[in-house]
């Protein structure tokens, strides 16, 4: 069983600055109504702990993989639920310079394993509009002077 979800926003603000924002892990809790912290060293390889907070829904605590962690551009992890094949999430942030002082902000995320279709429900409400409401906050705080 196999599940994606897909958000994306247009900013009106550098590649740069978006990236700065979102890899500022230790200002999460003050603005990211979704991801409430992420820890560890942040680069290719490594295992680091994230904490998730979906809208009317219990919070999560996992330490996913980082895949990849390219400036200004990605970042994505995979993780998993006790072990992988039960439940797994490959997390991904894309930056995308439409080259007129726009960017495409895409956050998606593909669950895969046994338990999915448990899950799917949740996945389509509350992880969604956590992803949307992360989306717009991050938004809003690219777009200021």
């Amino acid at each position: 069983m196999a599940k994606e979800i897909k958000t994306e926003i247009l900013i009106h603000s550098t590649p740069e600055k978006i990236w700065s924002i979102l890899t500022n892990f230790n200002n999460y809790p003050n603005w990211n109504p979704f991801i409430k912290s992420i820890k560890g060293e942040v680069k290719v390889g490594n295992k680091i702990t994230v904490r998730i907070e979906p809208p009317e829904s219990k919070g999560m605590t996992f330490k996913p993989k980082v895949l990849t962690f390219e400036p200004n551009k990605e970042l994505s992890w995979l993780g998993h639920l006790m072990f992988a094949g039960l439940f797994d999430g490959e997390h991904k942030f894309e930056i995308i310079d439409n080259g007129n002082g726009i960017t495409t902000f895409r956050q998606s995320e593909k669950f895969k394993g046994i338990l999915v279709s448990l899950f799917k429900k949740q996945i389509d409400n509350n992880t969604k509009r956590g992803f949307e409401e992360m989306n717009k906050k991050l938004k809003e705080l690219a777009e200021q002077e």
